[in-house]
C-alpha cells in the first residue's frame, strides 16, 4: 500500500463535510449489501493492537419500529409524559437505516480503554465519510438511549460496552444549511 494518496476530491469532501439535519434524511437507505461495504470501510480506523473494540447493530425496516416500541415501553414504565413516549417510539424512524456503533473495549491490560473508545468514535466518523462519499447522507446522534441502562439491555450490551453513536443513514431530502464554524486560530497553539 502506498503511504499516502493525495486526492483533491477527498480533500474537498473533508473540507465541506457536514452532517445532515435529522429531518432531512429520507428513503431510500443503503441496501444491506451497500451497508456491509460501508461498514467495512468504516472499520478501517486506527486500532491499537488490532482489537476491533467496536461492533455494529443494524436497524432496517420493521426493526426500527420494534426498537422504538421497546424504548417507549421503558419510558412508559417510568410514567414519562405521553409526548416523550411517542418521541422515543419514533426515534429510529427518522432514517431508513440506523447503525448503532457499540464501543466494546477489550481489557487486555495493555491497550488503554480510552484508545479503544477513541477507535469506536473514529468508526462513527469514518462511517459518515464513507456514506457521504457513496452518495448517502447521514448524521451521528446519541440522545438518551445511548446513556440509559435499560436501553443498553434492550440493545443486548454486555459488560463495559456502550453506545458510541446512532448513525442515521439515507437519502438527502434537502440541503443541510451550513453552520458557523469556530475560529481555528483560537484553538491552535504551538508548543515551545
Amino acid at each position: 500500500m502506498l503511504p499516502v494518496r493525495p486526492s483533491v476530491e477527498a480533500r474537498a469532501l473533508l473540507a465541506l463535510r457536514r452532517s445532515a439535519t435529522k429531518q432531512f434524511i429520507g428513503e431510500p437507505g443503503p441496501s444491506p449489501e451497500a451497508l456491509d461495504e460501508l461498514l467495512e470501510v468504516a472499520a478501517r480506523v486506527p486500532d491499537h493492537r488490532r482489537l476491533g473494540p467496536w461492533r455494529f447493530i443494524v436497524f432496517e425496516g420493521d426493526a426500527r419500529a420494534r426498537f422504538g416500541d421497546g424504548l417507549a415501553s421503558i419510558l412508559s414504565a417510568r410514567d414519562a409524559p405521553a409526548a416523550d413516549i411517542e418521541e422515543a417510539r419514533m426515534l429510529l424512524m427518522r432514517a431508513p437505516v440506523v447503525v448503532a456503533v457499540i464501543s466494546s473495549p477489550v481489557d487486555d491490560g495493555k491497550t488503554p480503554v480510552w484508545e479503544q473508545e477513541l477507535s469506536a468514535g473514529a468508526v462513527c466518523y469514518n462511517l459518515l465519510l464513507a456514506a457521504n462519499a457513496s452518495g448517502w447522507t447521514g448524521t451521528w446522534l446519541s440522545e438518551w438511549p445511548a446513556f440509559d441502562d435499560e436501553a443498553a439491555n434492550l440493545l443486548g450490551l454486555a459488560g463495559t460496552e456502550r453506545v458510541a453513536g446512532f448513525m442515521y443513514l439515507g437519502t438527502a431530502t434537502a440541503h443541510s444549511p451550513e453552520r458557523p464554524r469556530q475560529d481555528m486560530s483560537a484553538k491552535i497553539t504551538r508548543w515551545g
